[in-house]
């Protein structure tokens, strides 16, 4: 049996599975909110407790923990992550192994779903695979021959912050990034920027009847799907740029697969076409040939895969 925590700013959970044969079977499941009204050292605690609730007094063999960055992921120290305020020098894999007697390994949750993927979802079976959380933010995680690369400090695959554009929506703190065009914020501000525009033309956009406050990278793809016309040049500008990006990636790293998750992997076919031609215009054709590019297999549950194919590395 494996252990997993999943270590994020709003909800924290503790899983348990079997894995066999390649295939992972979940088993239970302990969730909880994050908690800022208390030390790290005691959240960490109270989730041990919940990990031994689950455990029913059995031993895990392997332990993970996918956590945000940044972090250290050599010697197991969260390293003061955005989200998490206050957890600066957290040596959370030395207390949880200490705990349990087992070796417990941490990873950044880009890179832990990375893993999850190649092992049990949309990259199984290559050697060379990038994941693209494509959430909330923009982040990589990179497969390189047959196994995890993440940098001489970690912070490989922070792709997000590569500037497609001089100006442009801001991500990753830098104006016209990968980010900036290819994330749920960086939607919001396309979506709000023309939806402006139009409404000094006297059209107003299905996603901005309320104004900028309702203005999501899912209300715009509702929009979309309803055949707004600003909706949808929202999504062609951004799978444009989505298409320039991973043409860099494909051109630089030459993966046999890119594993696109969150927002494409719901909105996908709003995308795709403007993905794909702006990548036969930029990316190598040789390169670009042997590269496939899908959307996520886990769904929802991909951070509990992740903490759990941390284990496996």
């Amino acid at each position: 049996m494996i252990l997993g925590f999943d270590i994020g700013g709003t909800k924290c959970a503790v899983i348990t599975a079997n894995v066999s044969g390649g295939e992972i079977k979940l088993l239970k499941k302990e969730k909880c909110a994050t908690r800022f009204d208390i030390s790290p050292e005691e959240m960490i605690d109270s989730l041990i407790r919940s990990a031994e609730n689950i455990l029913e007094g059995t031993r895990p063999e392997k332990i993970g923990i996918s956590c945000g960055g940044p972090l250290d992921s050599r010697n197991g120290i969260i390293l003061g992550p955005p989200n998490l305020p206050g957890w600066d020098e957290v040596h959370i894999s030395e207390r949880i192994s200490r705990h349990f007697g087992v070796p417990a390994l941490l990873q950044n949750d880009a890179n832990a779903c990375a893993v999850a993927e190649w092992k049990f979802g949309a990259g199984r079976g290559t050697r060379n695979m990038i994941f693209l959380t494509f959430g909330t933010g923009l982040g990589a995680g990179l497969i390189l021959d047959g196994r995890l690369y993440t940098g001489t400090n970690d912070n490989a695959g922070e792709c997000g912050h590569l500037r497609l554009e001089r100006f442009g929506p801001v991500g990753y703190g830098k104006q016209g990034s990968f980010e900036g065009f290819c994330s749920g914020g960086g939607l919001a501000q396309l979506g709000c920027a023309m939806a402006r525009e139009r409404v000094q033309r006297g059209i107003c956009p299905a996603y901005y009847q309320n104004g900028e406050s309702g203005v999501t990278a899912k209300s715009i793809a509702d929009a979309a799907h309803a055949r707004d016309e600003t909706a949808l040049e929202v999504y062609r500008v951004c799978g444009e740029y989505l298409g320039r990006g991973l043409a860099v990636l494909v051109d630089l790293l030459n993966p046999e697969r890119i594993v696109l998750g969150s927002i494409f992997a719901r909105s996908g076919d709003l995308l795709r076409d403007t993905m794909e031609k702006a990548l036969e215009a930029e990316a190598l054709a040789a390169s670009r040939a042997c590269c496939g590019i899908v959307p996520a297999e886990l769904g929802e549950s991909i951070g509990d895969y992740a903490a759990l194919a941390t284990a496996l590395l």
